[in-house]
């Protein structure tokens, strides 16, 4: 398997520390940038929420699935195997993408405004670590992962 991130696991927990913190407080103490969640219903913002959620957890779900879900009926993939069936057929990144939605269905909750800006970096810098991780795939499956990488999105599935 390629390596990840050197700190991917420290980036990300800090990542959801600091957009849990900052969207917590925007929508229920400060109430900084939530004035738009006033002409939308809650019933409405409820809704988007849960179909954003869902939404991430399927992507974070079908990942795991094609991943690991081999594990459960007995079947190995061997290291040296590029997954590319799948949510992998549709999209590079679906743990990470289901990680965006649902950071996005909590926004889209409270309408936040200012918890866009911990998204937005969250984005880019999940981005950067996605561009180290896919470097060291490529090196450890070469012309696959190149083939694989030109027809299959990195973010938005097709």
């Amino acid at each position: 398997m390629g390596k990840e991130h050197p700190h991917a696991h420290l980036l990300q927990i800090i990542s959801i520390l600091a957009f849990s913190l900052i969207w917590f407080f925007d929508s229920f103490i400060l109430k900084f940038s939530t004035e738009p969640a006033n002409s939308i219903p809650l019933s409405i913002r409820i809704i988007l929420f849960i179909i954003m959620f869902i939404l991430g957890l399927i992507l974070i779900g079908l990942a795991h699935k094609a991943l690991f879900g081999m594990f459960l009926h007995g079947e190995r993939h061997e290291t040296s195997t590029l997954v590319t069936t799948g949510i992998f057929a549709h999209v590079r990144n679906p743990m990470y993408l289901g990680t965006f939605l649902i950071f996005l269905a909590f926004i889209l909750a409270t309408f936040s405004l200012i918890s866009l800006i911990p998204w937005v970096l969250i984005v880019i810098l999940f981005d950067k670590m996605t561009n180290y991780e896919e470097k060291d795939i490529e090196r450890i499956f070469g012309e696959e992962y190149l083939e694989y990488k030109s027809r299959v999105p990195k973010w938005i599935p097709r």
